[in-house]
């Protein structure tokens, strides 16, 4: 094995612990109006996608999938389109958000609120629930045409 690269594997965990990176995808789920879905979290004010942390050995769109049929039931029928990575550094400096659009998924179950999920509904942009999040107002007015699109979440 050449130098270079048992340096690398010796110093790649010490790397990752300095560059302190995090990684999410969410999802948003579109349904036949033109409505998005958005969810309430027991640990964390206002409303937002669904979605969640990748895992290791995870894909963005894996994760994506996962967390939409864990959290509101959702499955993702066919692929999703990613709209862009955005970084979320108010919420920590190495934050970064896979932020997919849904317009093909069914809903067999319906869950109920949970210990994670306290409320979820779908909503018209125009018309979105009392502390929704800055990010998501951001992302349906690029969704809806009304906005460009930008880096930040």
């Amino acid at each position: 094995m050449p130098f270079y690269r048992v340096i690398g594997t010796v110093l790649r965990p010490i790397w990752r612990a300095r560059r302190g990176l995090t990684l999410g995808a969410v999802g948003c789920v579109i349904d036949e109006r033109d409505k998005v879905l958005l969810v309430k979290h027991s640990y964390r004010a206002g409303w937002h996608f669904p979605g969640g942390g990748v895992e290791w050995g995870e894909t963005t769109e894996a994760a994506m999938r996962r967390e939409l049929a864990e959290e509101v039931g959702v499955e993702v029928i066919g692929d999703a389109d990613l709209h862009g990575v955005f970084t979320n550094f108010k919420s920590f400096p190495g934050d970064h958000i896979a932020f997919y659009i849904v317009r093909r998924w069914r809903r067999p179950v319906v869950p109920g609120p949970n210990a994670e999920i306290i409320a979820s509904g779908f909503y018209h942009s125009d018309e979105l629930p009392e502390g929704t999040s800055g990010g998501v107002r951001r992302r349906l007015a690029e969704v809806f045409g009304d906005a460009a699109k930008s880096a930040s979440w």
